[in-house]
Parts: C-alpha cells; sequence; structure tokens
C-alpha cells in the first residue's frame, strides 16, 4: 500500500481503508460495464483509465461487460466499437462479460423473489403507476395488484415470458415500500416485456430485466468487489444493496457500489441521446467524425492513446460533477506530439516564389530534422529548386515592423535552407500576387558553419518544391459548438449552438515528398501550422490529413510568450456551498427535458444538494425569468428543503411561491405547493 493517502484520488482511498481493513488484495476484481448502446466517448474514458488503473495498480482482474438489457437500443456495432476503443486506449479485460449471459440466472431469481412474496406483475399502464408512485415529499399508493397471490403472479410471469402479451402490458415489479423516501425503492420494475430481437439472444427472450436489477446482481455473479459508477446512480445504491440481499450467499463475496462524477468537457455535448442526434441528422459524418467527442472521433482526428490517459490523471477523479475545460485534453494532446511527431513542410494557401539567381533545373537535397524534442529521431531529404510555394500570408508587399516574415526588400530564412530576399512581385488582371521574386545568398544555406549560414534574421519560412511537392486534402476543425455548455440552455436546442465553420476542407495543400508515404498511425507537425495526421478517407494518389491541433491554444483568453513554457490548464475544483448552488442550477437547466425516473432523480439530487445551501444563496434566484422554469422548479424543490429545515417564512419567500403556484408548468406548480 502507498505510505502518502494524500496522493489517492478518493476510490483509491476507499480500497486501501478496506484493504487496512482485512480484504484480501487477491480478491479485488473491478469492472468497465458499457451499454452498447453507442460509441464511447471522451466521459467514459474516465471510467476505463479509473477501473482499468486500478486493476494495474493492484494487479486485479477486470472485466470488460456488456450491460446489454435493452435490445432496442443495442447493437453488435456497439460492442465492437466499446471493444475496440478500450484495446486502443491500452487497457487488457480479464473477461468478455454480457449481462445477457445472465438472463436465466436473473430470471431464476425473480421467480424466486414471487415465491418469497417480494415481487408481483402488474398490469397498469406506466402512467397510472407514476400517478402511483408519489413523490419524494408525499408517500406512493400501493398498486391494486399488489397483493396478488403468489400463484396468479408466476403464472402471468410464465406467460410474460412465453411471449403472450404484447409489450406495454405487464411488468414485474419488486415489492418494497412505496412510502420509502427513495423513490428507487417505491416497487421498481424488474422486467419489462420487449417485442425485438437481442444482438446475441436472438428472439429466444422476450422480456428483459432492468438496468437496476441487472446491474448488481452481474456485480455479484462476477464476484466484483468495488462496483464504479457515475454519481447519478448514487440515489440507486439502496436499491442495489437489497436486490443483492434478496440473493447474496454469505459465504461469497458481495460487491459495493460507490460513486465518482462523470467527465463533463466544456464545448462538447456528453448524452448519446444527442451524439446520436449529430450522426443520424447529418450535421457530422458518423460517430467518427473527428469532430465528435468520440473515442473513435479523437482517433481519427489524430489523438494518442497515452494523451487521453494523461487528460483523464489531470482531471482526477471528483466527487461531484463539474466541467473540464476542453483545453486542457488539447495541452494533452498537444504536449504527446510534440514529442513525437515527425516534423514537415507543407503549404496550405500557395502562392510561387521564385529564386531568380538559383539555376534553373538544379534540385538540391536538404536534410531536415525529424524531431528536435528527439535526438535520436534521425532526418530524412527535402528537395530545393529554384521554384517554390509559401504561404500567402507569409507575403506582404508592405509590412510594418511588426510583420518578421517576408515583404519587399526584407529578408527572411527558408527553413533547412537559405536567406532570401524578396526583389518584386508579378500580379494578374485582378491585382492578386501570383509570383513573388527573390533573391537567395547562396552562402546562407543552413548547417554549412559559413558566416553567412550564421547570420539572424527575424523570420522563419517553411515552403515546398513546386516540382517535387504532393497535392493532399487538408481537414481542419474547430469546436462543433460555440457555446461553453450547449445543452445547459433552457430556452434553446443545443443544435442551435452548432459551429457551421467546425470543419474547413482545404483541396489543394502542398507537401514535401516525405508525406507520400505517411501511413495513418504516423504523427505529423506540418511546421508552423499544427499538428496532423492520415485519414482513413485517403486512398492511393489522394491523400487527406486531418488537422489533430494547433502549435498553441488559439481559444485561449492570455496569450503565452514564446519563451514561456506551456503549463496544463487547472481542471476546474470543488467550491463548497457555492459549488452546491451551481449544480443546483445547472440541474434545473436540464429538468424540463425529464420525465418518469430521470426527472424523479433529478429532483432529489436537488434536494440533496440544497442541504448544503443557505437562504442567503439561494434568494437571488427567486427573481429568474418566467421562461426559465427548469430554475424556477429547482429554486422550488430548494426552498421546500429550506423551509423543512427550519427557514421561516417570509415576503419573498410568499411572492415566490404565489407567483409559481399559478404557474402555468405543472411540475413547477405541484412543487411550489409542497411547502404548504
Amino acid at each position: 500500500m502507498k505510505e502518502a493517502p494524500e496522493s489517492l484520488n478518493f476510490i483509491e482511498q476507499i480500497i486501501e481503508e478496506d484493504l487496512a481493513n482485512g480484504f484480501p488484495q487477491e480478491k479485488l476484481r473491478f469492472r468497465f460495464p458499457p451499454e452498447p448502446n453507442g460509441y464511447l466517448h471522451i466521459g467514459h474514458a474516465a471510467s476505463i483509465c479509473l477501473n482499468f488503473g486500478l486493476g494495474e495498480k493492484y494487479n486485479a482482474p477486470v472485466n470488460l461487460r456488456f450491460d446489454d438489457t435493452n435490445p432496442s437500443k443495442e447493437e453488435h456495432e456497439y460492442v465492437e466499437a466499446i471493444k475496440r476503443d478500450v484495446a486502443w486506449m491500452g487497457f487488457k479485460w480479464a473477461n468478455e462479460c454480457y449481462a445477457s449471459d445472465y438472463f436465466q440466472q436473473l430470471y431464476d431469481w425473480a421467480v424466486q423473489l414471487i415465491k418469497d412474496g417480494k415481487a408481483y406483475v402488474d398490469g397498469q399502464s406506466s402512467e397510472a403507476m407514476a400517478a402511483q408512485k408519489g413523490t419524494p415529499t408525499t408517500p406512493g399508493t400501493n398498486s391494486p395488484h399488489r397483493n396478488q397471490s403468489v400463484e396468479e403472479n408466476l403464472d402471468l410471469f410464465t406467460r410474460m415470458k412465453a411471449g403472450e402479451f404484447a409489450p406495454g402490458t405487464y411488468v414485474l415489479r419488486a415489492k418494497i415500500d412505496m412510502a420509502s423516501t427513495n423513490m428507487h425503492m417505491r416497487d421498481p420494475i424488474l422486467y419489462r416485456i420487449i417485442d425485438k430481437a437481442h444482438h446475441r439472444s436472438g428472439t429466444a427472450w422476450c422480456i428483459y430485466p432492468m438496468y437496476d436489477w441487472a446491474h448488481g446482481e452481474s456485480d455479484y455473479i462476477e464476484q466484483v468487489s468495488h462496483s464504479l459508477c457515475t454519481l447519478e446512480f448514487k440515489a440507486h445504491r439502496e436499491l442495489y444493496d437489497w436486490y443483492l440481499d434478496q440473493i447474496v450467499d454469505p459465504a461469497k463475496l458481495r460487491p459495493k457500489q460507490r460513486e465518482f462524477a462523470r467527465r463533463n468537457l466544456s464545448y462538447t455535448v456528453m448524452s448519446k441521446r444527442k451524439l446520436l442526434e449529430l450522426v443520424q441528422n447529418k450535421h457530422v459524418s458518423g460517430w467518427d467524425d473527428p469532430r465528435m467527442p468520440t473515442i473513435s472521433g479523437l482517433r481519427r482526428r489524430g489523438y494518442t492513446p497515452s494523451a487521453i490517459r494523461k487528460f483523464s490523471d489531470l482531471a482526477g477523479i471528483a466527487k461531484r460533477d463539474n466541467v473540464t475545460d476542453v483545453s486542457l485534453l488539447e495541452f494533452c494532446i498537444r504536449e504527446d506530439l510534440n514529442k513525437i511527431a515527425t516534423r514537415v513542410m507543407a503549404v496550405l494557401d500557395p502562392v510561387k516564389l521564385v529564386i531568380t539567381n538559383y539555376s534553373e533545373g538544379k534540385v538540391e537535397m536538404l536534410e531536415a530534422e525529424n524531431n528536435p524534442e528527439d535526438p535520436n529521431s534521425g532526418t530524412h531529404e527535402v528537395p530545393f529548386s529554384r521554384e517554390l510555394y509559401i504561404e500567402r500570408e507569409d507575403f506582404q508587399e508592405e509590412a510594418s515592423k511588426k510583420f518578421f516574415r517576408l515583404s519587399l526588400g526584407s529578408e527572411v530564412r527558408l527553413k533547412s535552407a537559405y536567406i532570401i530576399k524578396a526583389e518584386s512581385v508579378i500580379k494578374d488582371s485582378n491585382g492578386n500576387i501570383v509570383e513573388i521574386h527573390c533573391t537567395a545568398d547562396l552562402d546562407s544555406k543552413s548547417g554549412t558553419g559559413t558566416e553567412a549560414s550564421m547570420r539572424k534574421v527575424k523570420g522563419t519560412l517553411h515552403w515546398v518544391s513546386i516540382a517535387h511537392a504532393i497535392q493532399a486534402e487538408v481537414r481542419e476543425y474547430d469546436r462543433l459548438f460555440l457555446d461553453e455548455s450547449p445543452d445547459g440552455h433552457e430556452d434553446k436546442n443545443f443544435l442551435d449552438f452548432l459551429n457551421p465553420d467546425s470543419l474547413r476542407v482545404i483541396p489543394n495543400a502542398f507537401c514535401e515528398p516525405y508525406l507520400g508515404k505517411a501511413g495513418l498511425q504516423d504523427k505529423y507537425q506540418f511546421q508552423r501550422l499544427g499538428y496532423f495526421t492520415l485519414d482513413t478517407d485517403s486512398k492511393d494518389g489522394k491523400l487527406i490529413f486531418n488537422k489533430t491541433v494547433g502549435l498553441k491554444d488559439s481559444w485561449a483568453k492570455q496569450n503565452v510568450t514564446p519563451e514561456a513554457k506551456p503549463q496544463a490548464p487547472q481542471p476546474k475544483q470543488e467550491q463548497g456551498k457555492r459549488s452546491a448552488l451551481n449544480e443546483i442550477q445547472q440541474i434545473g437547466k436540464k429538468i424540463t427535458n425529464l420525465s418518469g425516473e430521470k426527472l424523479e432523480a433529478a429532483k432529489e439530487s436537488i434536494a440533496q444538494f440544497a442541504e448544503e445551501i443557505s437562504y442567503e444563496e439561494l434568494e437571488p434566484l427567486f427573481g429568474t425569468a418566467a421562461k426559465k422554469v427548469g430554475t424556477r422548479i429547482a429554486v422550488a424543490i430548494s426552498l421546500g428543503v429550506l423551509l423543512k429545515n427550519g427557514q421561516s417564512r417570509n415576503e419573498a419567500i410568499n411572492s415566490f411561491l404565489e407567483a409559481a403556484i399559478s404557474d402555468e408548468n405543472e411540475i413547477l406548480r405541484e412543487e411550489a405547493q409542497k411547502p404548504g
């Protein structure tokens, strides 16, 4: 065990405490449990790195388990994509498991629950059951089917399994406590009917277990010691434990569920449903579009496993949801590529440059360093000739003293070549410059050791020889969304914030010939332009390069001087009570888009955070605009908690509640009426 517990994240501290209390290290076992209903994204990378990282740290097995309990949303394509992503991240799983492997055992346990009088078949509509469930502050009412005989329940459940009933006609519910303060304990659904073939079991089943039922029991079957979930499952932990209570063998290991904050990233959406919407509506080219936050999209864009793992390490494991700045992710890939990327030259917006005193037909092979960060990276040859391409923006006829590139009468160095001086230009009939004529100091060739080669000039330009250049398509990517929190607005759809300039295609870029042998795994720095990688759309005779990231953070609010050492952006820290109010507001922004159990879970989360705030913090939100219904709902819920905890009524509270009670939104009216 480590001797410096302060360096551990809180999950590691839990495990260390268990080991200190006598838990055998050889019984540690973890799992990464994705649902195969979409591609993994950068948020999942936090869970991947956490679980597999713990496996590496403690030399413990980690299962890759697919929680495939909903065939209406799951596909084999997603299974293969998830396996590919986890393997690409550099992790190896001990066993490849599927919740569907346990369908028979889960069914048998459900039958036993019925026999023990702890489960019943309910034939009511979903609306009726929802109405009976009550609210977080008022108890629910029992279903009229709750006290059916064991025989009737067994008969109905058997017939459900046999396919006699249509979807939605019957469900199996656990008989727990309709008055529980935890909404998840109010007779939750165990099984529902889904008339759709499963990606693995085909049509063998037409009833499928709910996630909560399959989750803990699957952990138990696999003897997982620590079941690590994201925070939205914290309210589910009581149910997780109740289900285990019904089937656990005291002689076997009992799993322990613990929760950590999900990874949220600025300028990004993390909802699989919203990512799927982007794909289906063709806002992006697919799940692996390089603008997507999916692991496959990041891989295609040129991100490396080590950069993503470094990002996960720097962002850390938190107890409370927060938003990590996307610039931290960009910093990690920029730092990684700086160490490994081969330096090459490419010109994206070319203008012709002619060196008038360089012999026509002459070609020199110049030596270019592959990577100055790696002394063992070697060199490669670059052809140099009389006629070159340079970037159009690197030349101005007349320039200010702060323009350190090429202008008439000024000198610059061509990278790895000569110092040149611009003498004149040729323009077309529209006044556009089509050629720049220069002279070269032919004694100034880089690396020759001559006095002229040691001369200092203020600018160095990249270039390619026209006669030897390879034409390529270059795709430059910007952030997919213009807003820092695109799905955090009550009155706008996240699609309203799509960046119309997130993709810029340059069809006629020119590259040095060394790039003709580029492979999909190769990483390049196009000198002065950024980091690039070959795209999977490339074919023989047509190279396509994706821009991974720029050489510096173009979104940074503060410029970093070239001499300054880049510093990693710091992840946002937890902020005590102010953070709790922040969380209440964030949940409120999304609450009007929720329904059913997700709505109730959101309400519960708000109520929990409200225990940590004061009236003085909440009161400024009483004046929230009427159209921001979600925030007002969150305020009403929080106010109910404060009043319950002893806050006295005053004119401001009464005024807010009266306005809320008369609002057209049903949820707001309901929450405003609860304080009485």
